[in-house]
């Protein structure tokens, strides 16, 4: 599927906000994060087919996301942390602006979308997010960018294990949450 993907080793403390270790800690620190991107896309898009369509609108509880709503999420926030990404690895030195995921949920419509378009959507976007952080120049990796408030700088590297990290965070929530509390 990819040529040859590049080894990034995993961030250390101080490289991502705090908030970002429950992300850090989901992925294995063998440096294989972005083959980790993929395997994950390919595992998370399984585990959702296998569902009976009715479950992608449960919410485990008031004010939660539906499962597509949380796909979206999912790839909403890789679209936006890529973007970090490409920024701090060109060097940008204005901060970022934050977004609110969930006015991103309600306005995205998930529910009302198909979910083999969701997944053309997913798809497309990790294979740009692999591509992006595989053909970035190799001192770009520890370049720290500044994010939404110096609470939210984060290194190149950082964000990459974020994205894979996040998704992991969500498909467990599926799995631990979502799965067990559908009644049919």
């Amino acid at each position: 599927m990819f040529q040859k993907l590049r080894q990034i080793p995993k961030p250390l403390d101080g490289e991502f906000p705090p908030y970002a270790i429950m992300y850090m800690k989901l992925i294995p620190n063998d440096g294989l994060v972005l083959q980790h991107l993929w395997d994950n896309f390919v595992a998370a898009k399984e585990l959702i087919y296998s569902l009976p369509e009715k479950m992608l609108y449960h919410r485990y509880a008031e004010g939660k996301w539906s499962i597509k709503e949380t796909l979206v999420h999912i790839v909403d926030d890789e679209r936006i942390f890529a973007y970090r990404a490409l920024r701090f690895a060109r060097n940008e030195q204005n901060n970022l602006i934050g977004f609110d995921q969930d006015s991103y949920a309600i306005y995205s419509k998930a529910d009302e979308r198909d979910l083999d378009n969701i997944f053309e959507e997913y798809e497309l976007v990790r294979k740009s997010t692999i591509v992006l952080f595989n053909g970035l120049p190799e001192d770009s990796f520890m370049r720290i960018g500044k994010g939404t408030g110096t609470a939210n700088n984060a290194s190149v590297r950082a964000l990459a294990y974020h994205i894979a990290g996040h998704e992991q965070h969500h498909i467990n929530l599926i799995k631990e949450r979502y799965i067990p509390t559908f009644a049919g």
